[in-house]
């Protein structure tokens, strides 16, 4: 399954931001964590009922919304 990339991000930047969030949800479940557990790492907040998919995009959602800094 290809996630959607959002009209204003550049896919190769979507594609790994959601390579990175899935690597972290999985390290989260891996050690008893839930999917709210996931966001929480990322300073998000979300209802108890979110899914991993979710937590997915929003963390994506979240990697993508602050540009990185650029080396000298």
């Amino acid at each position: 399954m290809t996630p959607s990339v959002p009209d204003h991000l550049n896919p190769i930047q979507w594609h790994q931001a959601i390579a990175v969030s899935r690597h972290t949800c999985a390290r989260v479940f891996r050690d008893g964590g839930t999917a709210s557990d996931a966001l929480a790492t990322f300073g998000l907040t979300a209802d108890d009922a979110i899914t991993w998919e979710k937590a997915v995009d929003h963390i994506a959602a979240e990697l993508c919304a602050h540009p990185m800094a650029r080396a000298a």
